[in-house]
């Protein structure tokens, strides 16, 4: 399945999930020997597109550091719009262990990513998760606290706001890059049979951790497609299966007279993670088990934008 060697994921999130082209440019920018693209989904919503790269370590840093610059190429951030917050063009540059390496190995690769990204593109960076420099900068949702706009203009009134790299300044229409270390993180949604995004964003409130909730777990509200969505992060499935997540979610929506209509994964899921007959997975929209599972998508990854 992974080969001999070591095999590292990287999770690059993008500020574009409009312009096709753009993101075509930038996933083909990242076509390095020893990587191989396992899946890249646009959220015209969102304005943010997710990739997943996997392979050889020293590859798919090279890789994630291509997109970031091309994504400076492309992306303005001072004209971008868009539900997600963000504070860069290439917004977060997670490293995952997946075969023969452990989290600290990682670690060190996102801190050579940040520095390249720097280096060549002049970029700034903030370290985040396992990769942290700094234990407040551990949480994702604090580094990018105001988003871009806010960011930019904190950066040159607080020290202890300033990039760990580069600065103090952010780059002018890119932005910063947060550049980390994690566990596999699963990207789970819940859509619902209503349009009431204050119902959904009661919901996210209550599943939060830091409002008492699930352990790990991070969830917004927003409407898509017109129905109201439930968007959340499961850090640690083994801790928090996405069973239990679903079910909080279905007890919670039961207050406020609504049901989860389908849930999606955004990008791929581990086979550890699957739960073959539970509801969650019964209600899963566009799920075919040889594109979405992360073990079979290793073994058939896909073709890179315009490769023949």
């Amino acid at each position: 399945m992974t080969g001999s060697g070591p095999v590292v994921e990287c999770v690059p999130n993008f500020s574009e999930g409009r312009d096709a082209r753009r993101v075509e440019a930038i996933v083909s920018a990242m076509r390095v020997p020893g990587v191989r693209l396992l899946d890249w989904s646009m959220n015209a919503e969102h304005n943010r597109t997710v990739v997943t790269i996997a392979g050889d370590p020293a590859a798919v840093l090279e890789s994630a550091v291509r997109g970031a610059g091309k994504a400076a190429e492309l992306i303005d951030l001072t004209r971008h719009q868009g539900d997600h917050p963000r504070i860069g063009a290439a917004d977060v540059i997670p490293f995952v262990p997946i075969s023969g390496v452990k989290l600290e190995q990682c670690v060190m690769l996102a801190r050579q990513a940040g520095q390249e990204i720097w280096q060549r593109f002049g970029i700034p960076v903030y370290f985040y998760e396992a990769a942290a420099a700094r234990p407040d900068r551990a949480n994702l949702d604090d580094v990018r606290r105001g988003q871009f706009e806010g960011l930019r203009d904190q950066v040159r009134k607080e020290a202890a706001r300033r990039p760990d790299l580069g600065g103090p300044g952010l780059h002018p229409t890119a932005g910063a890059s947060a550049v980390g270390a994690r566990k596999f993180l699963i990207e789970y949604n819940v859509s619902f049979d209503s349009s009431d995004v204050a119902m959904v964003r009661a919901i996210a409130r209550e599943m939060r951790t830091s409002s008492g909730g699930l352990k790990g777990i991070k969830a917004t509200g927003s409407l898509a497609h017109g129905r109201a969505q439930l968007a959340l992060n499961i850090p640690d499935f083994h801790a928090t299966p996405v069973s239990q997540v679903f079910q909080t979610v279905a007890r919670l929506a039961l207050r406020h007279k609504a049901e989860p209509l389908e849930t999606q994964v955004i990008g791929l899921l581990p086979e550890a993670a699957c739960e073959r007959e539970s509801e969650w997975m019964r209600l899963l929209v566009g799920f075919d088990p040889l594109t979405k599972i992360l073990e079979k998508r290793l073994e058939t990854p896909l073709g890179w934008p315009g490769e023949k």
